[in-house]
């Protein structure tokens, strides 16, 4: 496919100037995620079959204070690598046999996740072959088989240039009865087993009408509305549902990625283990076979977690890594510490990545016609507040910019659509400068008040 002829660009220091791009710093946790990253197409071209049996991931435990960018870096990383990903919170699982979510559905939502990455790749590839058959049915609909030539050619034309499409067509589509919810209000409470036979039973009853072929129904609607519904349909047929299957079950085994993000939450101290820690204890024994590699079943089948890359995250205030289970800690052998974000790299956060906040309200006023100019100083003053605000309240990070800038700008984005509008009937443009004085009227203040309520997330 065409995501491992991209990977084999994906060299551990392109990897590291692509992730610069988004976030700030943190070099380390980039250079580990981008040898992993590369490891793994390293492992495809392997020649010798056994010995690339053998070859494992090594998976990542990253160690750093909220907001810092663990999750960002491996959602990037998933994004470069066009590979699934799934980001779980490790207090959501309990200990089998407790109430909670079992370990083995992060595996679970993987899998679907590949089922849709892999559906969208071949939804590209047979981009072009279901837009030339959905416009022949479409044409057909509209002149019959008695058209002659000229006609065809002409309507062709109008087709493709969009100006006809108000005009009502007749297609077949299928005949989708509303479901009711009954199946779905005991589907929490469901074995996995249950849960794959009720999802079969529901499949059949839906694809199978009383003779054995999919119900269908005619119905009339404008060329706009019925070519999604045809697109749909002639990609149904040209793709086979047993072949995405089995590619994503592949793609979710050899490029599947698993964020497990506040894995120290479920981490009890040395000191200070006690009965009422078992459950907490049982979560990590639940995630150790699924770490170090075992068979999950879902309603694909049964997928393999020896090559899926895992990569765990935690602030650790107080606990220590070395307080996990030995064996789970054995299995995660990349230990990378992300530093806290000082008030320069704050600033750099609000400047430097593509796609920053301020690129981002900037864009969102220029649809009001309102040009947005925020001046360095008020840039610098933002990034103060900020860490100022994290120092004395509780530490969120990168996240407190968010809070604070939606504080500076929450009356010009107010008044922006009436500011707009104004200048387009004077004829005129419509500039708002946001300077240090600004910033300091609505936040500089608050910075030094014991009473930072409104600043908590």
């Amino acid at each position: 496919m065409a995501a491992n002829v991209a990977q084999a660009v994906l060299t551990p220091q392109h990897v590291c100037e692509m992730l610069d791009r988004h976030i700030v710093g943190q070099s380390d946790a980039k250079r580990s995620v981008a040898i992993a990253l590369r490891n793994r197409w390293r492992r495809s071209r392997v020649k010798d079959k056994e010995l690339r049996k053998e070859i494992a991931p090594k998976n990542i435990l990253m160690i750093g204070p909220t907001g810092c960018g663990k999750t960002e870096i491996a959602r990037r990383l998933a994004t470069l690598a066009d590979a699934p990903f799934v980001k779980v919170e490790a207090t959501k699982f309990t200990e089998v046999g407790f109430h909670g979510r079992d370990v083995d559905e992060m595996v679970r939502e993987l899998v679907e996740a590949a089922m849709v990455l892999t559906r969208n790749r071949w939804k590209k590839i047979k981009k072009e072959e279901v837009a030339t058959n959905v416009e022949k049915k479409i044409l057909q609909s509209l002149l019959g088989g008695e058209e002659d030539a000229q006609t065809r050619r002409a309507m062709t034309q109008f087709y493709r240039d969009g100006s006809i499409e108000d005009k009502e067509v007749t297609i077949e589509v299928p005949n989708n009865k509303k479901e009711g919810n009954f199946g779905n209000i005991f589907k929490s409470s469901m074995t996995p087993a249950i849960e794959n036979m009720s999802d079969m039973i529901i499949k059949i009853d839906k694809v199978l009408g009383k003779d054995g072929k999919k119900p269908t129904e005619t119905k009339t609607m404008k060329i706009g509305k019925a070519r999604p519904l045809l697109e749909e349909l002639e990609m149904d047929k040209l793709l086979n549902a047993d072949n995405i299957t089995k590619e994503a079950i592949k793609i979710a085994e050899e490029e599947g990625i698993i964020f497990i993000d506040e894995i120290d939450k479920i981490v009890t101290a040395s000191d200070a283990r006690s009965g009422t820690e078992a459950s907490s204890e049982g979560v990590q024994q639940d995630l150790l076979p699924i770490v170090e590699g075992s068979l999950v079943n879902t309603k694909h089948g049964q997928v393999s977690t020896n090559h899926m890359l895992f990569i765990a995250s935690g602030a650790f205030h107080s606990v220590k890594p070395s307080d996990m289970l030995a064996e789970l800690q054995g299995r995660l052998p990349i230990r990378v510490e992300l530093t806290g974000l000082t008030k320069e790299d704050l600033y750099r956060i609000l400047t430097e990545p593509d796609n920053n906040m301020i690129v981002q309200q900037k864009a969102l006023l220029a649809t009001e016609d309102v040009e947005l100019v925020i001046t360095d100083d008020a840039v610098r003053e933002i990034a103060h507040v900020a860490s100022e605000v994290n120092r004395y309240v509780d530490n969120i990070g990168a996240r407190r910019l968010h809070t604070v800038l939606e504080r500076v700008l929450d009356e010009v984005s107010f008044d922006a659509s009436e500011e707009g509008r104004k200048a387009r009937e004077e004829g005129r443009e419509c500039h708002i400068v946001i300077d240090k004085q600004d910033v300091q009227d609505k936040v500089g203040h608050l910075v030094q008040q014991t009473d930072l309520s409104r600043f908590i997330l």
